[in-house]
């Protein structure tokens, strides 16, 4: 008897943890490719006076690296049409074959830009398969963040949600590291002149060469169970339908992501850019202040979804947002007054601290309000409409920059996308009803 009760509870315990391991497994496989999107976005963002240099040569270093951040951001004008499509293709087909065919497609558009030649060679035609690759980028963001947050919280375990939804954020911060922490080995290694002519050029051949194994990685995705068991699964038309039917909560739902997105690129993709042509410090400080930005948000992301598991997502959102409101201005003006190393890491971290924190209420707070049955493309059109706006970051604040002459404005963009998050987060939770309803199970 001791011998047969001991047998079972062994199994009994042999189970939950065969059990963890597996979600452990496709915490990791289905964040893989979703790292590959980030860094593609950061790496951009990174080297844009040289891309600028590359492709857009005006004469004007204003208005070249304009036009670079422009096709920065035109990558985001194609991703509420990749959250409609491939939305639609991974709400009837599968979480599964969705996201592979978003890491082929963005794969794709990574060649386009790391291996055409410069403006010199082939004249308009460069910066044409530029433009043709951050759109396709884009097309494949679209879904790519949906895909990924819709598939977490359909693994997640009860009470846990938004700790799982967190890892859809997290792994973009290891893909931020990555990036600058290859960025600070080349600026040692590569003079700044190679840099800028050609060495800009690695960090794209380094993503090209990890997607086989991220393919590798994400081919072995198992369904998720939710899915798996729906026995309805709409087609284009009844989502398309879908779409129009809960507009308004799209677009609440876009004015809540607006405060990640335009914080995120603020933080990180044009931190080196703005560190180096508007601070006039070195490309080694921004770049340093970058990686400490992306393990800060790493760091803070699975511990802000973890709390909005207990106490709720709208404390959280409101807390943030009101800080970024009130703090995100005075604290670029501090750091601009006497620019420094210590000022640009102290500033870049008490805004990544704003940004971690909502974002890790945030991302799980968008998969609950969506209907399940369109729950991908819901999020995604939510998501990527924001990222019209919030992609535009780095130009909008290049442009603020230059036409107010003042280098904190910024912080004033940040605000005011901190603004439509107070609101959407009021209209949301507006009631009782609505705050039991969106918090987690």
């Amino acid at each position: 008897m001791t011998s047969a009760t001991s047998s079972n509870e062994t199994a009994a315990i042999a189970v939950p943890a065969a059990s963890r391991e597996s979600r452990l497994r496709s915490v990791f496989r289905v964040t893989s490719g979703n790292f590959l999107e980030m860094y593609d976005f950061t790496v951009y963002g990174y080297y844009a006076a040289a891309i600028a240099a590359t492709f857009f040569p005006t004469g004007n270093e204003f208005a070249s690296l304009m036009l670079a951040l422009s096709v920065f951001g035109a990558g985001f004008l194609m991703r509420p049409i990749g959250a409609l499509v491939l939305g639609a293709y991974i709400d009837h087909h599968g979480r599964r074959k969705g996201l592979i065919l978003s890491l082929m497609l963005m794969a794709v558009g990574t060649a386009c830009v790391a291996f055409v030649p410069g403006y010199a060679q082939i004249g308009l035609l460069a910066p044409a398969i530029v433009l043709f690759g951050r759109l396709l980028q884009g097309f494949s963001a679209g879904v790519e963040l949906g895909g990924v947050s819709v598939y977490l919280s359909e693994i997640a375990t009860k009470g846990n949600r938004g700790f799982y939804c967190s890892w859809q954020s997290a792994s973009q911060q290891v893909a931020v590291v990555f990036a600058a922490s290859l960025g600070v080995l080349l600026n040692r290694l590569v003079p700044a002149a190679e840099m800028n002519a050609w060495g800009w050029r690695i960090p794209f051949i380094v993503g090209c060469l990890i997607v086989p194994f991220l393919f590798y990685v994400r081919r072995s995705l198992q369904e998720t169970e939710e899915f798996a068991a729906r026995r309805h699964r709409p087609g284009m038309a009844e989502i398309a339908k879908s779409m129009v039917q809960h507009s308004r909560l799209i677009l609440a739902g876009m004015g809540l992501v607006i405060m990640t997105t335009a914080s995120f690129y603020l933080i990180t993709a044009y931190t080196p850019t703005f560190g180096k042509v508007v601070l006039m410090l070195s490309s080694l400080d921004a770049l340093v202040v970058t990686v400490c930005v992306g393990v800060s948000n790493f760091i803070w992301l699975p511990i802000a979804g973890a709390v909005s598991d207990r106490i709720g997502r709208r404390p959280v959102l409101i807390a943030c947002t009101v800080l970024a409101i009130l703090t995100a201005y005075p604290a670029m003006q501090w750091m601009v007054a006497q620019p420094s190393f210590a000022r640009l890491l102290l500033v870049e971290l008490w805004l990544s601290l704003l940004y971690a924190w909502y974002n890790g209420a945030m991302v799980v707070a968008l998969t609950e309000l969506m209907p399940a049955h369109v729950r991908t493309t819901g999020f995604s059109m939510a998501y990527s409409l924001a990222t019209v706006i919030g992609g535009f970051t780095p130009a909008i604040s290049t442009w603020l920059i230059h036409t107010t002459g003042d280098k904190a404005s910024p912080g004033a963009w940040m605000s005011f996308a901190a603004l439509c998050g107070i609101v959407a987060t009021l209209v949301l939770y507006r009631s009782t009803q609505s705050r039991e309803q969106y918090r987690t199970a």
